[in-house]
């Protein structure tokens, strides 16, 4: 043999070695990575839900405040800006101060800006060749906020938006107009000349070639959403789904159509499938009554199981609980000794603690026998006698606390 074929047969022998320490390593680093990875998912499906309800009224907030509430505070700050706003013109002011004795009394100078204290008493201040009242100036002057105050009327807005419409003031108001004008449009709309318009502008919509699409895609989610006559599921059943041997969680929403009934000859459910995990979609299918397995779960219970894909079972419904369940049921009254209360101890039948005998119970998990048995001994019999003595001994043995309160 070579040197080649020892050095060959010297690097294959070493690297099966080098190939255990690194699977050795990398099991190492598995194994204690996996527990800060099971505790990270398990915070993670803890927080998650809390988290995204969250996020989700917070971007339904933030759109009805962009689309509704901030163009509604515009336009009420404009409306209400136009209403109280007390600005005058040079030429107002020249016209108010002709004819008057001491005008240059009128007039002061100021750091804040040129002063004028009008007929009225008012005290004005001039902004850009317009005067507007002092309290306003100064107000809006110590918080202008991310208004552009170019002009008089722009503080003025400003002056509403902080003296009126402030946002713990908007926000209630806002939501009490939206829900009396919804009230409003509601009554209307079962008037009978609502109805009347309302179909002429449905008829409207329909003659447009895409919003008609559109709109009659909102409409169903919007009409299934807000009916009149809820959608019920009356209870939870488990049926045969999609074949036989394949068993699915379905909700009953009613009896099915006449036809159907009759073509079956025997009562026929409407039951909606749910699709795993959005429940809200799925298929109805028509199934005979007698094929359909009544579950004993609530409705929540089952969306959960839905949503979850299995993974949530209702506590009853797991085989922990129903055998915890029926050990509890068997074990509702526990067989105990008698209370020396009512037989005396040195009384009664000679059994373990005197307890009842087999015969005079229905059932038991755990029987004491005596076996006096001692024919390994030789010349000093007394075994036998064991049993006999431990019975005398656990007459002593007494009830639990509970028993004897209970008794």
């Amino acid at each position: 043999m070579n040197s080649e074929d020892k050095s060959t047969r010297k690097n294959s022998a070493v690297k099966p070695n080098h190939r255990k320490k690194t699977s050795t390593k990398t099991g190492w680093f598995r194994k204690s990575f996996n527990p800060f990875r099971i505790a990270t998912l398990r915070g993670l499906g803890i927080l998650l839900p809390p988290l995204l309800t969250i996020m989700l009224f917070a971007w339904a907030w933030n759109t009805i405040e962009r689309a509704i509430l901030l163009p509604v505070e515009s336009l009420s700050e404009t409306a209400l800006a136009y209403a109280i706003e007390d600005i005058r013109t040079e030429s107002m002011i020249e016209l108010e101060t002709t004819g008057l004795e001491n005008v240059q009394e009128r007039f002061k100078s100021d750091p804040k800006g040129k002063l004028y204290t009008s007929l009225d008493g008012t005290l004005l201040i001039e902004f850009n060749n317009q005067w507007l009242p002092l309290d306003v100036f100064e107000l809006v002057s110590a918080n202008p906020g991310t208004a552009n105050l170019s002009t008089a009327h722009d503080y003025y807005k400003r002056y509403v938006q902080l003296r009126y419409l402030k946002r713990h003031l908007v926000i209630p108001a806002f939501l009490a107009i939206f829900l009396g004008v919804m009230y409003i449009v509601g009554k209307l709309l079962a008037a009978a000349l609502g109805r009347f318009f309302w179909h002429q502008f449905e008829s409207l919509i329909n003659r447009l070639p895409i919003i008609r699409n559109v709109y009659s895609s909102v409409k169903q989610v919007t009409d299934f959403a807000f009916s009149e006559t809820d959608v019920q599921f009356t209870r939870v059943v488990a049926v045969e789904y999609p074949r036989r041997g394949i068993w699915s969680i379905g909700f009953v929403t009613g009896e099915s159509m006449l036809d159907i009934r009759n073509a079956a000859g025997e009562p026929v459910l409407s039951v909606l499938m749910p699709t795993s995990p959005m429940p809200a979609t799925g298929f109805t299918i028509s199934v005979p009554k007698s094929e359909t397995v009544d579950l004993d779960i609530t409705i929540d219970q089952a969306i959960q199981y839905c949503v979850s894909c299995g993974v949530v079972v209702p506590d009853h419904q797991t085989a922990k609980t129903a055998i915890e369940g029926e050990f509890q049921k068997k074990n509702k009254n526990p067989i105990q000794p008698v209370s020396g209360t009512k037989v005396p101890r040195y009384a009664g039948p000679s059994t373990f603690a005197r307890l009842p005998e087999l015969r005079d119970v229905e059932s038991c998990d755990v029987a004491i026998v005596g076996v006096p048995f001692d024919a390994g001994t030789s010349y000093r019999p007394g075994a036998r006698f064991g049993p006999q003595s431990i019975r005398q001994a656990s007459r002593q043995l007494r009830t639990k606390p509970t028993a004897l309160t209970s008794e």
